[in-house]
């Protein structure tokens, strides 16, 4: 009887799943179903499909040229071809979207886009339903009717624009046109290239950082990069000329952050601030995909905070950390709305193995940008007071989990801007002071907050040519409390001199066989393959004095 029962249950098993694949080979190539079924269907594109797309150009000397289209029927990607930098035209990309439910037999489905200047379907054999069709600046789009297009994986269901000769694409799932949309801009604005999402969209990924087996983790600081939307113009390099060429400021600071990625292999990466030249990147998003695809391609994971020249182009803070909370490998998360900044957070670094115990906490504040109050603290922002409550609950919360590692459990920060403490000229330092420290004239307490805590360990950017740690030790019992270090300038869009002062990077290799941090730079030119100015900071959990002060 049992034996009865089960071949029944499995015979009935069998008839369901090849009735499933039948009806799915049916929908698929005849879209039998009703939509209301079809939505639940596995190759369903959940969202919008794209059935046209085209582009608008018009004058800005016309008070009669547009270049809107109904709003009803066309959805606008704002971002001007131009730049906003020419003085007579602007030029959008539009693009036509439908619920793949809300399809009708007349709808054709975009399936491709490319750019040129002739039919990409001369001498290659169609297909009778799909045909290139031509649109203005050099744009064919390929569409369906087949009734199933919409099912295709190459069914495009995003459209957007990035720019510069130097563009690179991120996001899963996107494809970008090299050969830029053919305008009538001049030399001095980026070229424009149009990238579209085929099939579906699909999460992140967002791995969990983890010490090696060995017990190391090494986090590489990339300070002020200052990337911009195309190639850029290097300021005060070192030397002016690349590779038997004119230094090209983007492409020159690349190619130094690529090396170090090869050479040190690190295993996370904090991009402290100033990522963006907000003067020289009208498209923020065209700077950003620079450096992440260097790290997405490498699978390194990273976290991002903001300076004061990010948000001064085209994207405010928010738009910038909600699409970097969307690429690959990113853990930069926006933090709570209800508190100053945004990117107020902290990422926990699991100890080796599979243990579920955090062995490393790294906490990212927002330093903001300029003085709210310039009457009376001019110059720079600080870390607000509801800040600081924020670091020192989440500290506190978090304390009682720590102590569930079975070795000594360290906390790590970085910001942007240096506190007022590193202008300290009577605290031992090593590396070099080389220009003024812009820190707030406004002292918040943050550094003291950080100490209360346990933190050993903080980092900024912001003054490109100070590449010094200094050492914080309580003013009555001379202990030491806390090391405040300097990324270094890494970029060379950004300001350098100081005498001739060579871009750098910080990293920071911890050991928690030991509970032990080192700290070291590497150079952009000259002495590029030693370890500069290398030293232990922290040693069995506690923050210890440079050698000839010990």
């Amino acid at each position: 009887m049992t034996r009865r029962i089960v071949r029944t249950i499995s015979q009935l098993a069998a008839a369901a799943v090849f009735t499933f694949l039948i009806i799915f080979l049916l929908d698929r190539n005849f879209r039998l179903l009703p939509n209301a079924v079809h939505e639940y269907m596995p190759q369903h594109h959940h969202g919008l499909v794209v059935t046209d797309v085209t582009i608008t150009t018009c004058s800005k000397v016309n008070l009669f040229s547009s270049c809107k289209l109904d709003p009803e029927s066309w959805h606008r990607v704002e971002k001007n071809l131009y730049l906003d930098k020419s003085w007579v035209s602007s030029a959008y990309v539009h693009v036509r979207r439908k619920k793949e439910e809300e399809l009708v037999s007349d709808d054709k489905v975009v399936i491709g886009v490319t750019v040129g200047r002739l039919d990409p379907s001369t001498g290659v054999k169609g297909q009778a339903d799909e045909k290139w069709e031509s649109r203005p600046a050099g744009l064919w789009v390929l569409r369906s009717s087949k009734p199933t297009a919409s099912d295709s994986k190459k069914a495009v269901t995003a459209v957007d624009i990035l720019f510069g000769d130097d563009a690179v694409e991120a996001r899963d799932g996107w494809q970008l046109q090299n050969t830029p949309l053919l305008l009538d801009a001049g030399q001095d604005i980026p070229s424009a290239h149009i990238t579209v999402r085929q099939g579906t969209h699909s999460e992140p990924i967002r791995p969990q950082p983890r010490v090696n087996d060995n017990g190391k983790f090494k986090i590489m600081q990339l300070a002020d990069l200052h990337l911009s939307t195309g190639v850029g113009h290097c300021r005060d390099a070192v030397p002016d000329e690349y590779e038997g060429g004119p230094c090209m400021a983007d492409p020159r600071t690349l190619d130094f952050v690529t090396k170090l990625l090869d050479e040190e292999k690190p295993d996370l990466v904090v991009l402290s601030g100033d990522q963006v030249n907000g003067d020289t990147a009208p498209d923020a998003q065209s700077a950003i995909f620079k450096y992440a695809e260097l790290l997405i391609k490498r699978k390194i994971p990273y976290v991002s905070i903001f300076g004061n020249h990010d948000d001064e182009g085209s994207l405010p803070r928010p738009g910038q950390m909600a699409m970097i909370e969307q690429l690959p490998y990113s853990l930069s998360v926006a933090g709570p709305d209800d508190i100053d900044g945004v990117g107020n957070y902290y990422i926990e670094v699991l100890a080796q193995g599979t243990s579920k115990h955090s062995a490393l906490t790294v906490y990212l504040l927002d330093s903001h940008s300029y003085s709210p109050d310039e009457r009376q603290w001019s110059g720079y922002d600080w870390i607000k007071k509801n800040q600081i409550d924020w670091f020192r609950q989440t500290s506190e919360g978090l304390k009682k989990k720590h102590k569930e590692y079975t070795h000594i459990h360290m906390d790590v920060a970085f910001i942007h801007i240096p506190l007022p403490e590193y202008r300290d000229a009577t605290s031992p330092y090593v590396g070099e002071w080389r220009e003024g420290v812009t820190a707030p004239k406004f002292n918040s307490g943050f550094r003291d907050a950080l100490v209360e805590q346990g933190v050993v360990m903080v980092s900024c950017g912001h003054d490109h040519a100070n590449e010094y740690c200094m050492l914080s030790s309580n003013k009555e019992s001379k202990k030491p409390e806390l090391w405040m270090c300097y990324g270094g300038g890494a970029g060379f869009g950004g300001y350098g001199g100081y005498g001739s002062f060579v871009r750098r990077v910080r990293f920071f290799d911890i050991d928690m066989n030991e509970a032990r941090i080192s700290t070291y730079k590497r150079l952009e030119y000259g002495d590029t393959s030693s370890r500069i100015d290398q030293q232990i900071i922290v040693d069995g959990g506690n923050v210890i004095p440079p050698k000839e002060h010990s």
